[in-house]
């Protein structure tokens, strides 16, 4: 193939060829003017005159032709996939193929959708940008979408030289069922009712029957489910209520509908924060001592904790001669405390308390009764403990994790955390907490006292129990035999972690579930699981963890703390996760249960339409026929009943270049003498 056309390459600027011009266009026009008849033969004679200095050239071009090329995207995402929409897909792929291959001068390329990554959903216009973005501009005659039309980013502004069509997937007869979350808090008050709203939404051609009322099925971190019959669509608000401290997660279910598309939309997930409204703690000192100041000091800085405080300043057995309406001391309310509101405080502190006639034997059973219906208790032991009138010789005592030997041993010693409490969550990573490299500052009582029950987390003289911890049914008793802690407060001897370690033991107290011994926990970042096992025994077996289709798949997890298992798992899908070892369950949510992929999945070409539109191109259900293709010229629509169209774009490549002067300068010059000797002859006759 060659073609030929004419160039100029002008002896002179062309701002003086002008002006020449102008001038030569003044003559022949007051030749015309006085009537010569060889005015015409002066205006050649001038134009061949103008042609010689425009240096007229023929330039010829051997070219190579290019083939167009017909971009076709297949949409394999997940919901493309659903049905048999993968298969109209397929046989689509096959009829492009052999129509484009019968066109002459058509070069076919394929491109693949995946699902996009962080639940994106379908990115078809990102994936056509990317393609165009490698196919010259000149060549592309046309572009075929095989999808369900369902893409995300529909919005995207693409400026296409050719016809884009969509050969739509799906059936006239498709419906689908979806559960959508349209509010929950992020947070919810322990013990407190919180209002989620759901709405229940039918799409396509929902089969008559189908509407009024649907079962939904929920549960709080994989426990057992409950049923309630939700409207479809409208709203509808379930109030759940939270029990556990932390990240708990909530699972909805609606029944499956005979005949829907997909049943993955038919789950959602929410994950809530539960949090206590207000911590209850009942401070209850013996006579003023240097640690008093130290519990407040801790439980007042929180400003989620509720304290109530009292001090024995004036027992009954004080007499001083002042009469009692004379004192500005508050009656200590025991009754009110102790039996009629006992329940409503999360934690019950004893700080050096003795009993002095104040609180009768009743009074303590009934404190007894409180932690073993899951109340907390914490005992801080100094002298009284080991006397005569310490509190352990209650009704008291049936809870205590130890019993007090009477001896109160007064020497210098540096506490020390056993080798359970190394695995402990109370105690666990304290010592990397020392001030400085000889350790904690020492402390200078420790009440002698015999373990019985519980864990020992950390001991003192010559390893006698200092700190121990017990489950007494459904609560919690927590001793320390010694009321030195102050001590670290004031920085003694560089002092040590006495606030990260009260902190630590006033949340295990109150059942934080980041403290709790035995624990199976899992986050995810994206679709990378992150598996914490921890526990005090001397090791755990392998994880087994449920997936949303039900399979499973056992993990071996390594010890990389005293008591702390972890592991990673990439997961095959997003979904809800179902954790495993032993007695010990836990739920995970990766990613939303309901994909952005199945918000909506009724086929459609409407997303699509203002890509498709300005390029005058068309929509074809599948399921009502495979288009034939033709060839249009370029501007006209491409898409009939039963046919799309491409543009062919006649593109090519230039391989050789010959330029040939159109007559040499003295031809020129002769052709302009000629011509203007001729005028003479004309006008002289």
């Amino acid at each position: 193939m060659s073609g030929t056309e004419i160039t100029f390459a002008p002896l002179l600027p062309w701002p003086f060829l002008g002006a020449v011009a102008g001038v030569a266009v003044l003559m022949v026009a007051l030749a015309l003017w006085r009537g010569l008849r060889g005015w015409w033969l002066r205006g050649l004679s001038a134009l061949a005159l103008l042609a010689a200095l425009a240096n007229p050239a023929l330039q010829t071009e051997l070219r190579d032709t290019l083939s167009d090329i017909a971009l076709v995207v297949v949409d394999q995402t997940a919901s493309n996939r659903l049905s048999d929409r993968i298969a109209q897909t397929d046989t689509a792929r096959t009829h492009l193929e052999q129509e484009l291959a019968a066109l002459p001068g058509v070069e076919t390329r394929f491109v693949t959708v995946e699902d996009a990554a962080r639940d994106q959903g379908s990115l078809l216009a990102g994936a056509l940008a990317e393609a165009l973005a490698e196919i010259p501009r000149d060549r592309l005659a046309g572009t075929f979408l095989l999808s369900d039309g369902l893409a995300h980013d529909a919005d995207m502004a693409l400026d296409l030289p050719s016809p884009l069509h969509l050969l739509q997937t799906g059936q006239s007869e498709d419906w689908d069922r979806r559960l959508v979350v349209t509010n929950a808090p992020a947070f919810a008050i322990l013990g407190e009712p919180v209002t989620l709203t759901l709405r229940v939404e039918d799409q396509g051609a929902v089969p008559s029957g189908a509407g009024g009322m649907a079962p939904l099925f929920y549960s709080i971190d994989g426990g057992p489910r409950q049923s309630a019959m939700v409207p479809i669509g409208q709203d509808m608000e379930i109030d759940v209520t939270l029990d556990r401290g932390g990240m708990n997660v909530l699972q909805f279910e609606l029944e499956d509908a005979p005949g829907e598309l997909t049943d993955r939309n038919n789950a959602a997930i929410v994950q809530m924060n539960g949090v206590r409204d207000r911590l209850r703690v009942l401070l209850v000192s013996g006579e003023p001592n240097a640690g008093q100041r130290t519990w407040r000091n801790l439980l007042k800085s929180d400003p989620a904790v509720d304290l109530v405080h009292f001090t024995i300043l004036r027992p009954p057995d004080r007499h001083d001669g002042v009469p009692v309406n004379e004192l500005s001391l508050i009656a200590f309310p025991t009754r009110e405390l102790f039996i009629e509101k006992i329940d409503e405080f999360d934690l019950i502190i004893f700080d050096r308390y003795k009993r002095r006639g104040i609180l009768p034997s009743a009074y303590f059973a009934n404190i007894a009764r409180y932690v073993q219906d899951g109340g907390a208790l914490l005992v801080v032991g100094g002298p009284e403990l080991a006397g005569a009138e310490s509190i352990w010789r209650s009704p008291l005592g049936a809870v205590f994790p130890a019993s007090p030997t009477a001896r109160v041993l007064d020497q210098g010693f540096r506490p020390e955390v056993t080798d359970l409490g190394q695995r402990h969550p109370v105690t666990a990573g304290l010592e990397a907490l020392a001030p400085a490299a000889e350790g904690w500052g020492r402390w200078f009582r420790q009440i002698e006292v015999v373990a019985e029950d519980g864990q020992v987390l950390m001991d003192g003289i010559d390893g006698r129990p200092l700190l121990m911890l017990n489950r007494v049914e459904q609560g919690r008793m927590a001793l320390i035999a010694s009321d030195q802690t102050w001590l670290w407060d004031r920085g003694f001897e560089g002092g040590g972690p006495q606030l990260e370690l009260l902190r630590r033991l006033a949340h295990w107290m109150m059942g934080e579930p980041e403290l709790q011994e035995e624990t199976l926990t899992a986050t995810a970042e994206g679709q990378r699981l992150s598996i914490t096992r921890r526990s005090l025994g001397d090791g755990v077996g392998d994880i087994i963890v449920t997936a949303p289709d039900g399979t499973e798949t056992a993990l071996a997890v390594t010890e990389e703390a005293p008591g702390e298992y972890r592991t990673e798992w990439d997961v095959p899908e997003i979904g809800l996760y179902r954790l495993r070892e032993g007695d010990l369950t836990s739920v995970v949510a990766v990613g939303p249960q309901a994909p952005r992929e199945y918000e909506s999945t009724i086929a459609t070409g409407a997303r699509l339409g203002g890509l498709i539109e300005p390029t005058r191109g068309g929509v074809v259900e599948m399921s009502e026929g495979l288009p034939e293709l033709r060839q249009i010229r370029e501007g006209r629509a491409a898409a009939g009943r039963g046919w799309l169209g491409i543009t062919p774009r006649n593109a090519y490549v230039t391989t050789d270049l010959t330029t040939a002067a159109l007559l040499p300068g003295w031809a020129w010059l002769i052709l302009a003498a000629g011509l203007a000797l001729g005028a003479w002859l004309r006008e002289g006759r």
